[in-house]
């Protein structure tokens, strides 16, 4: 059984009422509610937990994280987003969601600002499947229709993905990179656009399955992981 840690800063929620009406248990409330109907185990910390809820035990038990923030990206300590960083190099796999492209955590992993163009004029978005063979667009077809969602548009300042999954299309004619995996040391990395903290976007089931697709790809393999630095010869070096 995959071990799912939802992590979400849980700010919106407890400040905006269109978001406390959104998400009446917070978003990670709602990620955690329709991913434990898969056969996974998830739990969830937040932005105020000590350690933010993330602790050497709490990653250690984990195999997939999902990230969730927006507003308080700076509050998150340096020491934890190395604690996670060293964990996914090691081999846990990330989703990371929406906003949190501007987490710290994923820009230490990209290496770049991550940063784009975005807006919030309420308009629909159409997000197409550009990988139909890859297992994390299982059960979804050609496209996703949102009748509501953030725009977000080129240039997305990331590394050429390892794998492009989703490209999406908005009314006022921007495309965006918006389903993307890569390889960190042992783990896997997915970004996933949708997910604006006013918007239904995570009661859509197409999108529900991307996400729940996106945590079975991201699992640990049972792969060690390598041995670095000074090194015995294996056999006798004749000089």
């Amino acid at each position: 059984m995959i071990k799912v840690t939802v992590w979400n800063e849980f700010r919106h929620e407890k400040h905006n009422q269109a978001v406390q009406k959104m998400y009446p248990e917070g978003i990670h409330g709602q990620l955690e509610k329709f991913l434990s109907e898969d056969e996974v185990m998830v739990r969830t910390a937040t932005l105020d937990e000590p350690e933010h809820g993330l602790t050497e035990e709490v990653l250690k038990e984990t195999d997939v994280l999902v990230w969730w923030g927006h507003m308080a990206h700076g509050e998150v300590q340096d020491e934890i987003v190395d604690r996670v960083h060293k964990r996914i190099l090691e081999g846990m796999g990330i989703v990371v969601l929406h906003s949190a492209h501007f987490s710290k955590i994923f820009k230490k992993l990209m290496g770049t600002s991550c940063d784009l163009k975005w807006r919030e004029d309420g308009g629909n978005c159409r997000i197409w499947n550009v990988n139909p063979s890859h297992p994390i667009v299982e059960g979804i077809g050609e496209f996703i229709e949102l009748d509501v969602e953030e725009m977000y548009g080129e240039h997305f300042d990331i590394p050429e993905p390892d794998e492009l999954i989703f490209v999406s299309w908005f009314p006022g004619g921007e495309v965006f990179r918006s389903g993307c995996t890569y390889r960190r040391g042992n783990g896997k990395v997915f970004y996933f656009q949708p997910g604006h903290e006013t918007y239904p976007s995570y009661y859509n089931e197409k999108v529900q399955q991307v996400i729940r697709n996106g945590v079975r790809w991201c699992a640990p393999t049972q792969n060690a992981y390598p041995t670095y630095g000074h090194y015995e010869a294996r056999q006798q070096i004749k000089i």
